[in-house]
């Protein structure tokens, strides 16, 4: 990880082009560290290079490799999260990305736990993707809204794979747009951010208005076999 500052000076460097392009140079932009399948040793990596927040995709591995990191950072689940270890996700994590059901939202309430979620919409139409039908989100952000412990911030969402970024581009604005219509609707507080963007398309994800980007291979090298 040596090499590490400096890929990230120039990710940030990216970003800040792409903030510029989209005319939105003021708007913050936190990078999620996705450590799936690396030891403690990159996250406490990470952190020393300025990445505070850090992503896992597993319940079952953040749990494991949490003991062994020494830094002090911020978890966020950033992947499928099954309702039978939602409990568990509630009381370690401090940041949800991935809540897709009512029925996930339940199970979440239920630990009691103040929790910062995303509500994950499919916008690549793929049944390989995760994340509520977009016909189906209002009913989802009425749900989290039954429980005050639950606070909802903003919307999650992944374009299906392709090497052209460019091609990401109407599903980071459609899942844009779902957020601006939530907020038209005001049926709760307006929800701030949008976790939308992963290596390969970052920089068309914040012309599309991102806040939250989820790095990882471009940060870290290909993860262990």
């Amino acid at each position: 990880m040596q090499g590490l500052p400096a890929t990230l000076e120039a990710v940030r460097g990216r970003i800040a082009e792409a903030l510029e392009r989209a005319g939105a140079a003021t708007r913050s932009v936190i990078i999620v560290g996705v450590t799936k399948k690396h030891p403690a040793a990159v996250v406490d990596a990470l952190a020393a290079a300025g990445i505070r927040d850090i992503g896992e995709n597993r319940v079952q591995e953040a749990l494991a490799k949490a003991p062994a990191v020494a830094a002090d950072v911020r978890w966020h689940l950033v992947g499928h999260l099954q309702r039978n270890k939602a409990r568990r996700a509630a009381e370690f994590f401090q940041t949800i990305h991935s809540v897709d059901s009512p029925r996930l939202v339940e199970a979440l309430g239920a630990a009691g736990r103040p929790l910062e979620i995303f509500l994950q919409v499919n916008v690549s139409g793929e049944q390989a993707k995760g994340g509520a039908a977009p016909t189906d989100l209002q009913a989802l952000h009425r749900a989290a809204l039954g429980h005050p412990q639950l606070r909802v911030v903003g919307l999650m969402g992944m374009a299906a794979w392709t090497p052209d970024p460019e091609a990401s581009r109407p599903a980071f604005r459609a899942l844009r747009d779902l957020r601006d219509e939530l907020n038209r609707r005001g049926d709760g507080p307006p929800l701030p951010y949008l976790s939308m963007g992963m290596s390969g398309d970052f920089e068309t994800a914040v012309e599309e208005g991102a806040t939250h980007l989820r790095l990882g291979t471009i940060l870290t090298g290909p993860r262990p076999a």
